[in-house]
């Protein structure tokens, strides 16, 4: 059971971690001389950047996608504070539901920012606003990340679902 219980926290750590760093990095969409994420453009030839702002096209949609991480990002780390809260206050033989949920909304978060980002992300690069032209990139791999911190959170939630506390 001990090691059971170290598996379920080191992937718990990892998906927190995948998520800290698709959040943050800056490579959602990377070409030839820039990379952009949610937040800023970098041109990598003259080491400057930029913050995304509310003059660029869809800044909605990268609102919507900044949020959305963001508190995919909170849900996983409350998810797991509540689960060790949980490892010491429930009886023997209880689920860890309320830790499943948390985990299954961060899953959920997660989800739909990078469902936002693939569905816009043509009309997000094509605003003037971008210098240089980034409209000829490709998904970088803090999109990989998220889509892949996806799949760690849905397992994680349905781990979280079946697990029962045993001694």
């Amino acid at each position: 059971m001990l090691i059971l219980l170290a598996f379920i926290i080191v992937f718990h750590i990892t998906s927190a971690a995948l998520l800290f760093i698709s959040t943050i990095d800056n490579a959602w969409w990377v070409g030839d001389n820039f990379s952009t994420d949610v937040w800023r453009m970098c041109t990598t030839n003259t080491s400057t950047c930029r913050a995304i702002t509310d003059q660029f096209r869809e800044y909605q949609s990268i609102q919507a996608v900044q949020a959305s991480m963001i508190l995919s990002t909170i849900f996983c780390c409350v998810a797991f504070l509540v689960f060790i809260l949980q490892l010491f206050r429930l009886k023997q033989g209880e689920r860890f539901v309320l830790t499943s949920i948390i985990q299954l909304l961060s899953c959920l978060c997660v989800m739909i920012a990078a469902s936002i980002y693939t569905d816009r992300h043509e009309e997000l690069h094509k605003s003037n606003e971008y210098i240089p032209e980034v409209s000829e990139g490709q998904y970088g791999y803090s999109f990989v990340l998220a889509w892949i911190a996806f799949a760690f959170t849905l397992i994680s939630g349905i781990m979280y679902l079946i697990l029962r506390k045993r001694k």
